[in-house]
């Protein structure tokens, strides 16, 4: 178990402070009402999109089970912080037991790798579609696909869950007090008695085999991509085909440059300035599950379709109503 040591006010660490952006005080009734915005579109956008691509006969094909899967991680990511987020948005700061916070990090890292591998199997699947498009249905089907969701789920629980186990056996003497909303693994490495090599060397490969081997394959799937499209005869098919890939490259980058630029802040930057980490990470774990709905749903043009024949459908049978 975690050890608790005395600090300098003689009071043993056994609660966390999660603080929200410092120096923002006055404006905290601003985000807090931004930040509630930001989930009920979370919350209705993943929902209503997993519900039609559940419900739709048209939409049971491998791509829209990814999508699904998208969504889904999408709102559990929404549901782990919005707890912490508009708690300390609303009080201004929030403490939180230790093994509570070690849970929540716990979720919110699996999670992230869940997303990546999704990520990864949907830059696989616009692969197959543009440069093998004749056997799509024989190499993407839709057992393969859910083998493959619940290989991210393992591949996440498997990867992370020793690093809140390590830290649930480290000593935390330095402070109590967190730089975010929500507990992340850099920021509780932080307040360790020592720096534990086999915590740092484990957490690297961790980011490393997962979601910095996932987005080198994913570029590397659109290199590909690249080629084969440039080698298109037609400008219309070459526009096709990155129309194709549109709404996924958008979704790819909206996850992966904050994650990116969050990892390399927290290791080699200044963690004493937080006018950069802080927003980052905030963009990372709060924008993308309330994008990514909105993106899928208005760029899918199948979606799309099926969403306003829904809306419609309602509308009718409204006013036919006695």
């Amino acid at each position: 178990m975690i050890t608790t040591v005395n600090t300098t006010d003689n009071r043993d660490i056994l609660t966390l402070l999660l603080v929200g952006i410092p120096g923002l005080e006055h404006v905290y009734s601003w985000i807090f009402a931004s930040f509630c915005f930001l989930y009920i579109i979370s919350f209705v956008g993943n929902g209503i999109l997993f519900f039609i691509i559940k419900t739709d006969a048209s939409l049971q094909t491998p791509m829209y089970d990814l999508v699904a899967m998208l969504a889904l991680t999408d709102l559990g990511l929404s549901l782990v912080t919005l707890p912490t987020v508009l708690g300390v948005f609303g009080l201004k700061s929030l403490k939180l037991p230790v093994p509570f916070c070690l849970l929540q990090m716990f979720i919110i890292h699996a999670l992230s790798v869940m997303e990546s591998s999704i990520l990864l199997t949907m830059a696989y699947d616009r692969f197959v579609a543009i440069c093998s498009s004749l056997r799509y249905s024989s190499l993407l089907t839709r057992p393969l696909i859910c083998k493959l969701g619940l290989l991210s789920v393992i591949r996440g629980v498997a990867v992370i869950l020793p690093i809140p186990l390590m830290l649930h056996a480290s000593t935390l003497c330095k402070s109590n007090v967190l730089s975010h909303a929500f507990c992340l693994h850099p920021d509780i490495m932080r307040l360790l008695c020592t720096q534990l090599l086999a915590n740092n060397i484990y957490s690297i490969f961790a980011v490393l085999s997962t979601m910095g081997l996932d987005a080198l394959l994913i570029t590397l799937s659109y290199v590909l991509i690249l080629r084969a499209v440039c080698g298109l005869n037609s400008t219309s098919e070459r526009y096709k085909a990155f129309h194709r890939c549109a709404c996924h490259i958008s979704v790819v980058l909206l996850f992966y440059i904050p994650m990116i630029s969050l990892s390399m802040i927290h290791r080699f930057g200044n963690h004493k300035n937080n006018f950069i980490h802080v927003p980052l990470a905030y963009l990372h774990f709060l924008l993308p599950p309330a994008i990514n709905p909105i993106l899928y749903g208005v760029k899918t043009k199948r979606i799309y379709e099926c969403l306003m024949h829904r809306l419609c459908f309602v509308q009718i049978h409204k006013v036919n109503k006695p």
